[in-house]
C-alpha cells in the first residue's frame, strides 16, 4: 500500500480510494467490515453508506452493518451527517443517559471507518488527501481535520470535491481541455470549470486548473425531503401528528427508495401502513409527476444557475462553454433522468459523460494526494466587520472576493485600523466568511431535522438562521490580537494591515505600526480561507 489515500465523506455513502502506483491511476478500497461492493459500469467499486446506530447495549453499527442488521428505519440511526455538520445544527437526539448530535455521531462514524483503515491497510505517518464541498466553512474544514488527527492521520491535504472529480476521471480526461464537471451527490450541487494543462514534473503528467466554482446547498436528502412533504400532503396529515412522528423516521426511507425507483422506472406506488389511526399513507407517483415536484422546489433552475455561475467565472478568465469538451456527471443524485436532460439541454447530449458517478471524488483525492497537481482559486467573499456610524450597526467591508486566485505575489487588501476609544491598547479585525443565502419563491425554506426523540420533522429556516449560515465569524475567539503602546488615541488611525494568501489557502497579514513605524507581523497567518 502506498499511503496514497483519500477519504471522500459524503452525505449518503463514503468512499475510501488509494493510488496504485504499477497502474498510474487510483482506486476505491474494499472495508468488508462496513462497505459494499456495487456495480458501476464495467467496474465493481466499494462504498460505505454513510449511516450509524447506537445500539440500547452500547455498540455502534456502521455502514453496511445497518443495513445488515436492518436497523435503516431506526430512531436510532444518524444520516445526512454531513450536511447538519456543515450547517452548524444544534439538534441533539436523546439515547438513553446522553444526548448525540450529527456532529457527534459524524465523528464516531468517521473515526470508525478510519480505525479500521488504518489497521487494514497498515497506514503509519502517511499523508492523506480529504475532500470537501466547494460551499463548506471553516468550521467544516475544522471538524473533517479533527477527526483525522485524533485518529491518527497528522498529515492530510484538503481538496475540494469538483476538483477532486475532475482529477478522479483520470484516463477519461486529456491535457489542453477543458471540461465541466458537474457533481451532485446527497447533500450538494457543485459545478466546476477546469482546465487540463500537462506538467512535466507530475506523477501522472498533468496538472488541473480550476476556472470556475459554484456550488448549492441541494442534494438527494433535499429530494427526500420533499417527496416526505409531499406524501404528508396528499394524505393530508402532517409531521406533527401523534401517529406520524414515532413512523416519519421510516417514512423518510421509504422517501429515498421511491426517488431511487423513479431514477430508473417511469411509475411506482408507495403504500406506508402501521399509523395509529389504521389508514395506511398512499401516494402513487410517476416519473413526470416526480419530476413536477423537483421544478415546483426549483431545482432545475438551481441547477441552471449553478452551472452558468461557474461558466461566468470560467469567462472571466478567458474560457466560454464553447471551449468545454465533456461534462464530467458526479454524484448519486445525477443518475436522475430529468437531471441529466437538464444538463444536455445546456451542452448538447453529445458532450455529456456519465462513467464515474460515484468513486470519481475519491479517486482525484487520491490522485492529488500522490501528487496531480492543480491551480485553484478562493470559493467564498471574505469581509472585515465594523461599525457604521451612518448604518448604526455592523457593515462589511470585502477583502478578498470570491474567485481570488492563490498563493497572490500582491496585497489583496490594505486597510487602517483605528481605536474605538481614548487609551485603547488592544484593537483588532473580525474576520467573516460570506456565504449564499438560500432563496425561494415561497419565502423562507424549511428542512428536515430530527427532533430529541429522533422523529423527523419539518422546520422553518428563520432569517437569523440563515443569516448565521450565510456569514462565519472565523477568529471569534481571537479577535484582539493587536497591542498598541504606547495607548491609542480614539479614532487615530494606528496600524496598518496588508493581506495576502499563501500557497496553503492561509490569509496572511503584515502588520505596521504606524505610530512607531515598526512591523508587529510579518506574514503572520490569521485564518484558513476555503
Amino acid at each position: 500500500m502506498s499511503g496514497r489515500l483519500a477519504i471522500d465523506f459524503g452525505t449518503s455513502n463514503t468512499v475510501i480510494a488509494c493510488w496504485d502506483e504499477k497502474k498510474g491511476e487510483a482506486h476505491s478500497i474494499h472495508l468488508p467490515e462496513f462497505g459494499q461492493l456495487i456495480k458501476q459500469g464495467n467496474d465493481e467499486i466499494s462504498i460505505i453508506p454513510s449511516i450509524i446506530h447506537y445500539a440500547q447495549d452500547g455498540r455502534r453499527w456502521i455502514g453496511n452493518q445497518v443495513i445488515d442488521r436492518d436497523l435503516y428505519r431506526s430512531k436510532r440511526t444518524f444520516r445526512w451527517m454531513k450536511r447538519y455538520i456543515n450547517n452548524r445544527s444544534p439538534v441533539k437526539i436523546k439515547m438513553e443517559e446522553q444526548e448525540i448530535s450529527h456532529r457527534d455521531a459524524g465523528t464516531d462514524f468517521l473515526s470508525g471507518v478510519l480505525a479500521v483503515a488504518i489497521h487494514t491497510l497498515d497506514i503509519k505517518n502517511e499523508e492523506i488527501a480529504l475532500t470537501v464541498p466547494v460551499e463548506a466553512y471553516e468550521d467544516y474544514e475544522d471538524w473533517l481535520t479533527g477527526v483525522s488527527q485524533s485518529s491518527g492521520l497528522p498529515r492530510f491535504r484538503l481538496i475540494d470535491e469538483p476538483s477532486a472529480a475532475a482529477l478522479g476521471y483520470g484516463v477519461h480526461i486529456l491535457p489542453g481541455n477543458v471540461y465541466m464537471i458537474f457533481d451532485f451527490g446527497g447533500g450538494t450541487i457543485h459545478a466546476a470549470v477546469v482546465l487540463i494543462e500537462a506538467e512535466e514534473h507530475s506523477i501522472s503528467g498533468r496538472r488541473c486548473r480550476v476556472l470556475g466554482k459554484a456550488g448549492k446547498e441541494i442534494g438527494g436528502s433535499s429530494i427526500d425531503q420533499w417527496l416526505f412533504q409531499e406524501i404528508l400532503r396528499i394524505n393530508h396529515r402532517s409531521d406533527f401528528d401523534d401517529d406520524i412522528r414515532p413512523l416519519s423516521n421510516s417514512l423518510l426511507v421509504e422517501c429515498e427508495r421511491l426517488k431511487e425507483t423513479l431514477s430508473f422506472e417511469e411509475r411506482t406506488t408507495l403504500t406506508f401502513p402501521g399509523t395509529q389511526s389504521g389508514v395506511p399513507l398512499f401516494a402513487d407517483f410517476s416519473r413526470s409527476a416526480f419530476e413536477e415536484l423537483l421544478d415546483q422546489h426549483g431545482l432545475y433552475s438551481d441547477i441552471d444557475r449553478t452551472v452558468r455561475a461557474a461558466l461566468n467565472d470560467s469567462r472571466e478568465r478567458g474560457f466560454s462553454q464553447d471551449d468545454i469538451q465533456s461534462v464530467l456527471m458526479v454524484g448519486g443524485s445525477s443518475q436522475i433522468p430529468s437531471v441529466q436532460r437538464t444538463l444536455r439541454q445546456i451542452f448538447g447530449k453529445e458532450r455529456i459523460s456519465f462513467d464515474r458517478p460515484l468513486d470519481a471524488v475519491a479517486r482525484g483525492g487520491a490522485s492529488f494526494v500522490a501528487g496531480v497537481d492543480f491551480y485553484d482559486h478562493i470559493q467564498h467573499d471574505y469581509s472585515i466587520r465594523y461599525i457604521s456610524p451612518e448604518k448604526g450597526g455592523y457593515s462589511y467591508r470585502t477583502i478578498v472576493p470570491r474567485g481570488t486566485p492563490y498563493p497572490t505575489r500582491e496585497p489583496v487588501a490594505r486597510i487602517s485600523i483605528k481605536a474605538a476609544y481614548d487609551n485603547q491598547t488592544r484593537l483588532g479585525i473580525a474576520v467573516f466568511e460570506m456565504g449564499e443565502k438560500r432563496k425561494t419563491e415561497s419565502g423562507s425554506p424549511v428542512e428536515l431535522v430530527f427532533d430529541p426523540t429522533g422523529a423527523v420533522r419539518i422546520m422553518q429556516v428563520t432569517p437569523d438562521e440563515q443569516e448565521k449560515r450565510s456569514s462565519f465569524w472565523m477568529n471569534e475567539h481571537s479577535p484582539t490580537f493587536l497591542v498598541a503602546d504606547p495607548p491609542a488615541k480614539q479614532s487615530e488611525a494606528r496600524f496598518e494591515v496588508e493581506f495576502n494568501i499563501d500557497v496553503n489557502k492561509r490569509l496572511m497579514m503584515t502588520v505596521r505600526d504606524i505610530l512607531s513605524g515598526k512591523i508587529t507581523y510579518q506574514d503572520f497567518p490569521v485564518v484558513k480561507l476555503t
